[in-house]
């Protein structure tokens, strides 16, 4: 693993991941806001660390990071049993976020039908193809979403469903950002969202970079300002969303969604089709992560707790269907009841 020149594609935007010469290259998201370090990775096993330890986060950035790491993998002496492997280890890093194992799923496809000779290429291929997809759907998720904002619209985000999640434009943050060329947007307020901040490291990152007016908020004084009338819409992201609409996003985002209901505030959730899992049928049968606790002792590596305090440190909860206003994706907006939207949005 070694550090490398920034990715740019052009006007400064930034990926955050990307294969180049032979290699996954990535923004090392741990390093941000202080510091825009980019990464070049040449075995799959420095991939898989970099998703579990969330240099490369958010559902679909991993997903594409994954089908990266699994052309690495071809490379090998013995190509199908080193992309069996890659693809089985690769898959486990993070067990909530459904695009890693449909990403992984797909890589897994071509291997087995794509020639020995030109294995590495058609994995190639197929993870740029999903890479741009992604792209193609967050530009669109923007699209449907910003038509649901009001005009000067205040938005509360929580933890980071931008570029930074996705490739380089966003889900969540790809509908404030739509939202705001179109001279929507009057104000965003963005959730610190413990224990990691990626609030506060990242979405205000992405936010600042375009300009967009903002303030950080601690994640608790969100139900202040709602009650202040001071927030006029909740925008997030997604990592999975169940058959009937529950979905799992970072921890706190099912607080923000029962806050919004007690005030009268619309809660969307903006995610690619590839986060949809119909093979779940609610929220319960989500697999929900459970990190290292040390996460929530510790800020920037510096204990906040008695030595020896115990915590729990869930890394998702689950947002029931009945406290979603509406659900974006790129193929148009699904509305309640999802049993009946989410399916015909899969046609």
């Amino acid at each position: 693993m070694a550090e490398v020149a920034p990715v740019l594609a052009g006007n400064g935007v930034f990926r955050a991941v990307e294969w180049r010469e032979g290699k996954v290259l990535m923004l090392d998201q741990t390093r941000l806001p202080a510091e825009e370090a980019y990464l070049e990775l040449s075995d799959w096993r420095e991939v898989a660390e970099a998703i579990r330890t969330m240099r490369v986060r958010g559902a679909p950035a991993i997903g594409i990071a994954a089908a990266y790491g699994t052309a690495l993998a071809a490379g090998a002496e013995d190509p199908l049993g080193e992309v069996d492997q890659a693809c089985r280890e690769l898959k486990a890093t993070r067990p909530t976020a459904v695009n890693l194992a449909w990403a992984v799923e797909r890589m897994r496809a071509v291997a087995r039908n794509a020639p020995r000779e030109s294995l590495r290429d058609s994995l190639l291929a197929e993870a740029d193809r999903i890479a741009a997809e992604q792209d193609a759907a967050d530009h669109a998720i923007g699209e449907w979403g910003a038509d649901l904002l009001p005009p000067d619209c205040r938005a509360l985000t929580h933890c980071n469903a931008g570029g930074l999640a996705t490739y380089s434009y966003g889900t969540a943050l790809g509908v404030i950002k739509t939202a705001f060329r179109r001279g929507r947007i009057a104000h965003v307020w963005v959730d610190e969202t413990r224990p990691l901040l990626q609030g506060a490291r990242l979405t205000a990152w992405e936010l600042m970079r375009e300009g967009i007016p903002m303030s950080l908020i601690c994640d608790n004084m969100a139900g202040h300002l709602m009650s202040r009338g001071e927030v006029d819409a909740v925008v997030t992201g997604a990592d999975r969303v169940a058959a009937n609409g529950d979905s799992a996003n970072k921890i706190g985002t099912y607080t923000l969604a029962v806050l919004a209901a007690r005030h009268g505030i619309p809660f969307y959730i903006a995610a690619p089709i590839s986060t949809l899992d119909m093979e779940s049928p609610d929220g319960g049968a989500i697999p929900i992560e459970e990190r290292d606790e040390t996460e929530v002792t510790t800020l920037a590596g510096t204990a906040i707790a008695p030595a020896g305090a115990r915590a729990r440190n869930f890394a998702f909860d689950v947002t029931p269907a009945e406290l979603i206003t509406a659900i974006i994706t790129e193929r148009g907006v699904a509305r309640p009841p999802y049993e009946r939207s989410l399916r015909e949005l899969l046609g």
